[in-house]
């Protein structure tokens, strides 16, 4: 009897080693190797500039998730694409960039999935597939281009029709699909739904509604950030993350919201600060086609380094990530590039690895 209990003994130990490992590797929170990214958002340029192609170089961009085209829906067009890209590598570039990766990405807007029945699905997903390729072709032609992203806000009543799309265009294309992934739906994926991709880009901005945050930033508060990494499970999808680098100013004329004004950041010196975030103009001036008057009111977000820097630790502490992710930042513009040097946009990257 002694012997057989000894036995027993002897199996049961390599079976919780075996487990403890198993936990061990799943938990895995550390990331060790970071392929630095960038979105690219304009759909008005046709090339980069000197400031754009040197960050790509000087930080070594891997992975460049370019906008091709988004996705709207009215119910006398149906769906039809906007904002197209003009942005060519092939023509202007040479052999420049060559070794950065090209994801096209595709903004679809959730209307279109709640007006979308299932016929037309398919529809939708041949009509993304033949635009992207076509792009592709006459854009960027020297670039074997391996993933397409889908970029939308799904909720509970466009779920169905979102993953079943995402289905058929991962048959259709033969391609890596990814999709973007906001906080919400990480946080609650009982209730969101898990999509049916091979990866997840979870976007850690824009985490509060703009005009009714008035005494924090909606780009990105901490706070408001680590309410949504607390407390979750691992994710069932290999995550790769994004973080803001842009700014905006919201204007208000008679206490009223009147638009958005992006970027801007040169603006700054004609602003009289009135309390945290919000400003007064002091000028009569025009930016983007947008009249701004002396004693206008402006809530002016913006991302500094220090603000990035206590999210990437709060992403460290809470998140469960694989060794080897992807930090994509938003995004590779001239007037963003201006507000920080390449060595605070290296230790975005580089924070992560710590």
């Amino acid at each position: 009897m002694l012997s057989k209990i000894i036995a027993l003994k002897a199996q049961i130990k390599p079976f919780f080693y075996i487990l403890f490992l198993t936990f061990l590797f799943s938990c895995q929170k550390k990331i060790e190797k970071v392929e630095p990214s960038f979105y690219y958002w304009k759909s008005d340029e046709w090339r980069l500039s000197a400031n754009e192609n040197n960050a790509i170089d000087s930080l070594r961009i891997k992975n460049l998730y370019i906008k091709f085209f988004e996705v709207d829906h009215t119910e006398a067009l149906g769906n039809f694409p906007i904002s197209k890209v003009n942005l060519s590598f092939d023509e202007d570039y040479g052999q420049k960039h060559i070794d950065v990766n090209i994801i096209p990405t595709i903004y679809i807007r959730n209307e279109v999935f709640l007006k979308t029945n299932g016929k037309s699905i398919d529809s939708l997903a041949d009509n993304v597939n033949f635009l992207i390729d076509k792009y592709t072709k006459e854009k960027f032609k020297k670039y074997q281009v391996k993933e397409f992203q889908m970029d939308c806000d799904w909720t509970p009543k466009s779920k169905s029709n979102y993953f079943l799309f995402l289905k058929k265009l991962k048959e259709i294309s033969k391609k890596e699909i990814s999709c973007t992934l906001r906080l919400y739906p990480y946080k609650y994926p009982d209730k969101i739904g898990i999509p049916p991709v091979d990866k997840a880009m979870l976007m850690c901005y824009n985490l509060l509604p703009p005009t009714e945050s008035q005494f924090q930033n909606s780009i990105l508060d901490n706070k408001e950030l680590e309410k949504y990494l607390k407390n979750v499970k691992q994710y069932p999808l290999h995550l790769d993350i994004a973080l803001p680098i842009f700014s905006w100013m919201q204007i208000y004329q008679n206490n009223r919201f009147v638009d958005v004004v992006y970027g801007s950041n040169d603006f700054e010196k004609n602003l009289k600060v009135i309390k945290p975030l919000w400003y007064e103009s002091k000028v009569d001036t025009t930016i983007n086609n947008i009249y701004i008057r002396k004693g206008d009111k402006i809530k002016f977000e913006k991302i500094s380094s220090e603000n990035l820097t206590k999210s990437i630790k709060l992403l460290k502490k809470y998140g469960h990530w694989n060794k080897e992710t992807r930090v994509s930042l938003f995004s590779l513009d001239e007037s963003i590039l201006n507000n920080f040097s390449n060595e605070e946009l290296s230790q975005i990257y580089i924070g992560f690895t710590k």
